[in-house]
């Protein structure tokens, strides 16, 4: 069995783990006066990155939006995912590739669609205009509004189809039967829907908020030169200063967040789903 995950392994190894440690090697050497790095092994550029209020902001700016984004996200897409999970007609294909087709379209064309919405000359203007309720354009562009409403536009997909697949696994009979007991559907969803749909609430949230922290072309587009996020910042350094060992040191930075903040979430997800997995299934038992 073992020598059937060699291959997968191997690839891995080679593909993924094997850059990030070259990747890390490069974050410990130093930008030198004269030449693109200088061999050493300094912390210096992680020092510089935890202590100097420019990373410190954007690295509060980048968590704030994935964490905005990912709540939002989970909102809106929440009931958009239980009716598609529970219909049953000739509609259910016709929504599913009407969700799944915004993925065949690049994140850069999207947010040019937003662009051309947004702007001053856009067509969310030009309508205002044209309705008498402004009488100068409104700033819509370059702002964190246009990024949050951009990476959601993003990310929408994934939040509907991940939690989708959940709830089409859940029996219907269980929200039946909690409805001849006498509960209230506010009820249904909350002792019922919501706690056996938790899997996929915390897998859509996880994939989510990964794609959030790790946006780049949303960010630049619609956020501006003065919209900071952790994905630009390391294109920055990299390209734009050539200070690659800052740039490795914010790349791994960049990672270890996503990974924490991932890794925290989804404990307290399957803790929580862990205390309330069984609750429907107990409380619909017969004595």
């Amino acid at each position: 069995m073992a020598i059937l995950l060699a291959p997968a392994c191997i690839l891995i190894l080679g593909l993924l783990v094997g850059p990030l440690c070259l990747m890390f090697r490069i974050s410990l050497n130093e930008l030198g006066p004269t030449q693109l790095m200088v061999e050493a092994l300094s912390a210096d550029n992680y020092v510089r990155a935890a202590t100097d209020p420019y990373y410190q902001q954007i690295v509060l700016t980048t968590l704030g939006v994935a964490l905005l984004c990912t709540a939002i996200t989970l909102v809106i897409a929440f009931p958009a995912a239980y009716w598609l999970g529970r219909v049953e007609n000739r509609w259910k294909s016709v929504v599913l590739i009407a969700t799944l087709f915004p993925l065949l379209v690049g994140n850069v064309v999207r947010s040019a669609g937003w662009m051309a919405l947004l702007d001053r000359d856009g067509l969310i203007n030009w309508g205002l205009a044209r309705l008498g309720l402004i009488a100068h354009p409104l700033q819509l562009m370059y702002t964190p509004k246009a990024v949050v409403f951009g990476i959601i536009a993003v990310v929408m997909p994934y939040m509907i189809i991940t939690v989708s697949s959940v709830i089409e696994s859940i029996p219907l009979q269980l929200e039946e039967a909690a409805a001849n007991l006498g509960a209230s559907p506010i009820v249904v969803f909350r002792r019922v829907v919501l706690p056996l749909a938790l899997p996929g609430v915390a897998a859509g949230c996880t994939l989510v908020f990964v794609l959030c922290m790790n946006t780049y072309a949303t960010a630049v587009l619609l956020g501006g030169p003065r919209f900071k996020m952790m994905a630009p910042a390391v294109y920055d350094q990299f390209i734009r200063s050539n200070n690659w060992p800052m740039g490795a040191a914010l790349a791994f930075i960049l990672l270890l967040f996503t990974m924490a903040f991932t890794v925290l979430g989804s404990l307290g997800f399957a803790r929580r789903y862990g205390k309330v997995s069984r609750g429907p299934s107990e409380r619909l038992a017969p004595a």
